[in-house]
């Protein structure tokens, strides 16, 4: 499957490896260099030929192992030799990280995030709040009292409702928005809440489950489902995922 699109609008796509068709903007693109090697477009923006996969890390690295993926990459690129890196899902996962926090410092700089304690439990408390993200080292007792705050102002008290852990520190993401010691992050507008979302969605699903890395094992762990349980995005961004698209192209 290449660029082709398979509907009017060329916003679905289908997943080379599981035949299953979805938004484009919940893959991600592969694109051939002339010289036959593999790498991962995650901005879908580089010229030429490109297929598109829908699997966890674990998954792609078993199509791999096992010749999948070159069998489905030679079905959809039709064209001489395919060199796959050996560290392909390495690569898209550093990739989907970059997406997240590279969506996270424009909309900081665009005035939609907020940083610091303070800022963001007002702003839960008064039910403006769209999205809560904490740093995998924040410190359990400063999620819960943020939680506490959203659930308060979104009259979910009672709820899980809960801000999500991202698998970085607070190092990471300082960087990302050029600001110093962001342990915890809240966005006040719908739109940016629903763009961060969907970058964290494909990244999330990729990485799969407990990503955390080792030093962040000591405060908060894992990447924390928002909302009953039902995956790492439920509920996160309060605005229905048909109001909100990021076209790449």
């Amino acid at each position: 499957m290449n660029d082709t699109p398979e509907d009017p609008t060329g916003a679905i796509r289908r997943c080379i490896l599981l035949g299953e068709r979805a938004p484009r903007e919940t893959l991600v693109r592969l694109a051939l260099s002339p010289d036959g090697a593999v790498h991962p477009d995650v901005r879908a923006k580089a010229p030429g030929r490109g297929a598109w996969i829908g699997v966890t890390r674990t998954e792609l690295d078993t199509a791999i192992a096992k010749g999948k993926l070159k069998a489905a990459l030679a079905r959809a690129f039709k064209t001489g030799p395919i060199a796959i890196p050996d560290d392909l899902s390495g690569k898209i996962a550093t990739a989907l990280e970059r997406a997240v926090l590279d969506r996270l410092g424009l909309e900081a700089r665009t005035g939609n995030l907020l940083t610091g304690a303070e800022k963001i439990e007002t702003a839960a408390r008064s039910g403006k709040l769209h999205m809560l993200l904490h740093a995998c080292d924040a410190g359990s007792d400063g999620n819960r009292k943020l939680d506490q705050a959203w659930r308060i102002g979104n009259d979910e008290e009672g709820s899980d409702l809960r801000g999500l852990v991202l698998p970085v520190p607070r190092t990471i993401l300082a960087v990302a928005l050029g600001r110093q010691n962001v342990v915890h992050i809240g966005l006040t507008d719908p739109d940016a809440a629903g763009r961060v979302r969907d970058s964290l969605h494909r990244w999330l699903h990729f990485i799969g489950p407990d990503p955390t890395p080792a030093p962040c094992e000591t405060a908060s762990q894992g990447a924390s489902a928002s909302h009953h349980d039902a995956g790492p995005l439920a509920d996160l961004a309060r605005v229905p995922t048909d109001d909100v698209h990021e076209e790449f192209e």
